[in-house]
C-alpha cells in the first residue's frame, strides 16, 4: 500500500514539473497590407533588434521568437515620409501580427 501512495504521488510531482516548464516564447510576425514594401526593425526587452527587410506587399513574414516583454515594431515604408511605430507587450505562449495598416498616414496594429 505504502509503495502505491508514492507512486501516485510521484506521478502527480511529475506532471506538475512537466506543466510548469512547457511555456513557449512569444512569437510574432509582421503583414505588409499596403502596395509598396516596408523595412521593419522590431527591437525586444532583452535589448535584441530583429531587421525584416523588404517585406512585399501582401506578404506576411515567417514567425520569429522573442524573450517575453516589452516588443517596439517601427516600419520603413517606400515612398512614405512617415514610419510608425507600436510598442506591445508580447506573453509567453502567445502569436502576434504586426499588420502595416493601409491608411494615411501609415500606422501599425498588433493582432493576437
Amino acid at each position: 500500500m505504502r509503495n502505491i501512495i508514492i507512486g501516485i504521488l510521484s506521478l502527480v510531482f511529475m506532471i506538475a514539473i512537466t506543466g510548469c516548464t512547457d511555456k513557449t516564447n512569444p512569437k510574432f510576425r509582421v503583414l505588409n497590407e499596403r502596395s509598396t514594401k516596408a523595412n521593419v526593425q522590431i527591437q525586444t526587452t532583452g535589448g535584441n533588434t530583429i531587421n525584416l527587410n523588404d517585406v512585399q506587399p501582401g506578404q506576411a513574414t515567417a514567425f520569429h521568437s522573442a524573450a517575453e516583454g516589452n516588443i517596439t515594431a517601427t516600419a520603413v515604408i517606400q515612398n512614405e515620409s512617415v514610419s510608425p511605430t507600436i510598442t506591445f507587450f508580447a506573453i509567453y505562449d502567445e502569436e502576434y501580427t504586426i499588420v502595416i495598416q493601409m491608411t494615411t498616414p501609415p500606422s501599425l496594429r498588433v493582432d493576437r
